[in-house]
């Protein structure tokens, strides 16, 4: 099974081939894709687009992966990845190429064991479960292949998750039930009109 781990972002997007023959992994290509940042944002993201659909096509991913969209304090830099995201799913849509996302931390929790690894950490991890003589660089790249070997370990007995209503930065379709947290609102809400009721 090949896999295609994205990290996404507008200015640098990492990206990672992973193959999974029985248990065994290997890297089949990795790299950052850079835009410049004089050029405008459209034509950045059309780049970027241009770039996911030759990957796409040249290797034939059975599953793309990618980092799911979190809350950051830099707001300026959540965009940019969001954006980045936007184009990196047309690509995969285009393709017909299935999509799973995991957070920052799952993808850590997967590779090094800790869920709180840093940049450096998560390279050291990737180069000997790849089997690859260096640390791969730059760290884009290396977060990429982060991402794909979660996918090539989870995506085989995994369906996309789907997202409840209340998240709609999540890649599955939105449930049309209700979620656990939608269910504790109404309760609340019934709860609250009783004593009201009671009140008067």
């Amino acid at each position: 099974m090949i896999v295609l781990g994205i990290d996404p972002g507008t200015a640098s997007l990492g990206y990672g081939i992973v193959d999974r023959t029985g248990g065994r992994l290997r890297s089949v290509d990795y790299g950052c894709f850079t835009t410049g940042a004089d050029t405008p944002l459209p034509e950045r993201l059309l780049a970027i687009q241009d770039h996911l659909a030759d990957l796409l096509e040249l290797h034939q991913p059975s599953v793309m992966a990618v980092e799911r969209l979190f809350f950051s304090r830099n707001v300026q830099t959540a965009f940019a990845v969001g954006q980045a995201r936007g184009a990196v799913l047309v690509a995969a849509a285009r393709a017909g190429v299935p999509v799973r996302e995991a957070t920052p931390s799952e993808v850590k929790l997967a590779v090094s064991g800790d869920g709180r690894a840093d940049k450096e950490q998560i390279g050291r991890m990737v180069q000997p479960v790849l089997g690859l003589s260096t640390v791969p660089t730059p760290d884009d790249a290396a977060d990429a292949l982060a991402v794909a070997i979660w996918a090539a370990n989870v995506a085989p007995g995994v369906e996309a998750r789907r997202s409840a209503v209340v998240d709609r930065a999540a890649v599955a379709p939105i449930t049309r039930g209700r979620s656990a947290y939608e269910r504790a609102v109404d309760d609340a809400l019934t709860r609250e009109r009783r004593a009201r009721r009671t009140a008067s």
